[in-house]
């Protein structure tokens, strides 16, 4: 009895593993483009199964797998394997180089499992894009050039060939772009050519183009603007180097004589004039009159008397947050 029962598990185990074999040997890989139409054949399953169709039929053929839609279906009476979903690699397979869809092929009667490897191949049907539109750059105009400045990345659902290969700058006469690529992923840096100048140009406008590898070729654009930030280049100066002003001799003390205006090119605290009398050797002009710094007006300080003097020499200095001067004289 005990050696009847033996026989029974040795033979039981040998069935077991020659299952395992032929699941193992019964495996077989197609593959097709993503998005093809739906009916489109992937493979001869009775050829390639060597199995014919009245056997398909007659053992109840089916396809299964774990995936919710049912992307594939077998032809019984042609023994085709075909699309039976729309197949959307970048929702399927995010981010991955590959993709593949594995399913099973069911014979009943008896049970036979044929493993099916169906690889998923990338098409050019998505674009490059940026995850921003618009980019800023605040870069002073004292930068020497030759500087960089990294450039945004852009994105591409597709992968290999048909993903991100090279970057475009639009024309300009400051920035040339430099491109670095490194196996399927391309980045590249502004590269500052020509000094700026916020006087001539505040802002640069520039559109950034990422192109892809596919046939036909796909590219998306983001807009590039640069700040010219401002340094103290320029000196305050006046609209006039010399004016003249009558006043009478009984101008009440305190009255206004004229107000100056300076100007600087330059923005932001350095183009903040202050206001001031230069004194000319013995001669002190601000016993009789005063300029008000920060408004630039010239201000009676004391009587006037023709007869004492007729005329009166002022210079006034307008000088930047460097002490840039500029002189005005009446």
């Amino acid at each position: 009895m005990r050696r009847q029962q033996y026989r029974d598990a040795v033979w039981m185990l040998c069935a077991i593993l020659l299952c395992l074999s032929d699941w193992s040997a019964a495996q077989i890989s197609y593959s097709v483009s993503e998005e093809v139409d739906k009916g489109t054949v992937v493979g001869n399953l009775v050829k390639d199964l060597n199995i014919n169709t009245q056997q398909l039929e007659e053992r109840g053929f089916r396809i299964v797998s774990g995936y919710s839609k049912k992307y594939f279906e077998a032809n019984l009476r042609t023994g085709a394997l075909f699309v039976n979903e729309r197949i959307d690699r970048e929702e399927l397979c995010p981010n991955s180089p590959k993709c593949s869809l594995n399913i099973e092929g069911l014979l009943s009667h008896p049970m036979n499992i044929y493993r099916i490897e169906v690889i998923i191949i990338d098409i050019n049907d998505n674009a490059p894009s940026f995850l921003e539109q618009i980019h800023v750059f605040n870069i002073s105009e004292s930068s020497s050039s030759g500087e960089r400045y990294p450039l945004p990345i852009a994105q591409d659902s597709d992968t290999g060939s048909n993903s991100v290969k090279t970057y475009k700058l639009s024309p300009n006469e400051h920035f040339a772009i430099d491109v670095s690529s490194g196996g399927d992923s391309a980045s590249a840096e502004l590269v500052l050519q020509k000094a700026l100048d916020r006087e001539k140009q505040p802002i640069i406008k520039l559109t950034l183009t990422a192109v892809d590898g596919g046939k036909p070729v796909k590219s998306g654009t983001m807009q590039i603007l640069v700040n010219v930030i401002d340094v103290n280049d320029n000196t305050p100066s006046f609209s006039k180097s010399l004016y003249k002003v009558r006043v009478r001799e009984n101008v009440p003390i305190s009255t206004t004589i004229l107000k100056l205006n300076a100007t600087d090119l330059d923005e932001g605290p350095n183009s903040d004039i202050k206001y001031s009398l230069m004194k000319r050797g013995n001669v002190n002009s601000a016993g009789k009159f005063t300029v008000i710094p920060e408004s630039g007006e010239i201000i009676l300080n004391a009587n006037l008397d023709y007869e004492e003097s007729n005329a009166y020499e002022l210079r006034v200095q307008a000088t930047d947050q460097r002490r840039f001067p500029a002189q005005w004289l009446f």
